[in-house]
């Protein structure tokens, strides 16, 4: 009796083992090769040639050998056992070799898009199943993180903080890192974003002996605006406006010191530079400014982003959030054109999350905050679109597949201008745009592959359209 209470279970976790594994191994073969616009009909394909056709030749062909030998010992496992166990050890062999072999690619492929097969399906169970699929993908996190690199993480936090001037009595000491808490709803109308694109007065007016010092600076900030909100306005402004982002050190991927000095009299920095920069420019003025490591979405990104820096600041009880880097203006290729904005100072934490997804949960200033496999599935909309009064209607993912054309359809309330292009292995163009309330893009990708489709907007018809959102889009036939 006993005995069958023990077998049952372990013959049932043993079938289960033999459906399982080879189940796994093509959904993660089918999701990497959905992701990277690969044929997934071959993927299953294989799944199929691993069970049980391959097992089936195994034995057939461990048969024949020892039909032909001379002494063959007895078998000790029946065939059902000697398939189960090939099945077992071929399809294990695989899945490990994709895990270890595409660490990265196995996690975002399986949070971008493991739902492949359910395209087009709604529903509540449909729905259930997707969750499922994603919660299931999330516990791979690890393998993404094993193999994903911060480049600022050498050269952040290694500077001494900035040492006092005879009689500046607003310079602090360097501060602990705080345990931030999402901002109330009356601080975040407080802030009123996104504010006037406008530099402040002080940093456009700053007379030279103000800017001898890292410490000068601060104090004269902190002398003469005494609204703090409209105080870290002011030192966000002055590194947006001051300092040139090094494109040319972008690009090498090599990067020149970044500590906060080295930035100040340099004038020139990447993201990294610019953040230590702003937080040296806060302690100066006594005020509690971080800086936030983790990655951000860029122009022609994928859609698990890249290494970057930025900034929270505390006003009065609560943080906000700061890009400066990105205020400052936007890379070309090695070059940097200066265009000075305001659409990531102060961001609404939702907004930010779009396109920064810090290393360290408690800077989303959200509850619950999203996992990784949230930010890589979000569409890679701007702050600039939410910004401009802009919703996105569909599609709601950052990379989806289609036969030949993509739409995109958002919600235009204030009568916004809107643009879209796109750009593939078969060749560039325009897409079709209705503007209205309910604008929409039409792309006909003119063959099969990988594009990026990029969304501009702009309030007024003739004049400069910023891009405010971009797509993978995979044409699959």
């Amino acid at each position: 009796m006993w005995l069958a209470l023990v077998v049952g279970p372990l013959t049932l976790l043993w079938w289960a083992s033999v459906v399982l594994v080879p189940a796994l191994g093509v959904w993660l073969a089918s999701s990497i090769a959905a992701y990277r616009n690969g044929p997934v009909w071959l993927a299953c394909a294989c799944g199929l040639l691993l069970f049980p056709l391959a097992p089936l030749l195994w034995d057939l062909l461990g048969t024949w050998r020892r039909s032909r030998a001379k002494r063959a010992r007895p078998r000790i496992l029946m065939v059902r056992d000697r398939l189960i166990l090939r099945t077992l050890v071929l399809n294990l062999a695989v899945l490990a070799g994709l895990l270890a072999g595409f660490p990265g690619t196995s996690f975002t492929a399986l949070s971008t898009r493991g739902d492949w097969f359910l395209d087009g399906r709604e529903g509540s169970q449909v729905e259930a199943i997707r969750a499922l699929l994603f919660r299931a993908a999330d516990t791979l996190e690890w393998l993404f993180d094993a193999t994903h690199a911060n480049p600022y993480d050498e050269v952040v936090g290694r500077e001494p903080p900035p040492q006092p001037v005879p009689g500046d009595s607003k310079v602090v000491a360097p501060i602990a890192v705080p345990q931030p808490t999402p901002p109330t709803d009356a601080t975040t109308a407080a802030l009123a974003w996104p504010l006037p694109e406008q530099l402040h007065p002080l940093v456009v007016n700053m007379p030279a002996e103000a800017e001898a010092s890292i410490a000068s600076v601060g104090r004269y900030i902190a002398e003469h605006e005494p609204d703090q909100r409209l105080r870290i306005k002011a030192l966000h402004d002055y590194v947006a406006d001051r300092i040139a982002y090094d494109a040319e050190a972008y690009a090498d991927r090599r990067y020149p010191p970044q500590d906060a000095e080295t930035v100040f009299r340099t004038r020139l920095a990447v993201c990294a530079g610019s953040a230590q920069l702003l937080a040296a420019l806060g302690s100066a003025a006594g005020e509690e400014i971080v800086v936030v490591l983790g990655d951000a979405r860029v122009r022609g990104s994928d859609v698990t982003g890249e290494g970057h820096a930025w900034n929270a600041a505390r006003i009065a009880d609560d943080w906000a959030l700061i890009d400066a880097t990105w205020d400052a203006g936007s890379v070309e290729g090695r070059t940097f054109n200066k265009s000075y904005s305001s659409s990531h100072l102060f961001a609404p934490p939702a907004v930010f999350a779009v396109s920064h997804f810090p290393d360290e949960p408690r800077w989303q200033l959200q509850s619950p905050p999203l996992s990784r496999g949230d930010f890589f599935r979000a569409p890679m909309m701007r702050a600039e679109f939410h910004a401009l009064g802009l919703s996105l209607l569909t599609p709601d993912r950052s990379q989806v597949s289609v036969d030949e054309v993509f739409e995109v359809a958002v919600d235009n309330p204030q009568g916004r201008f809107i643009l879209a292009k796109f750009a593939g292995p078969a060749g560039a163009g325009r897409c079709a745009v209705v503007n209205g309330a309910r604008a929409t893009a039409r792309c006909a990708l003119p063959a099969a592959g990988a594009y990026q489709v990029e969304l501009y907007a702009a309030p007024e018809e003739f004049g400069s359209y910023p891009l405010v959102g971009s797509f993978v889009v995979n044409r699959t036939r």
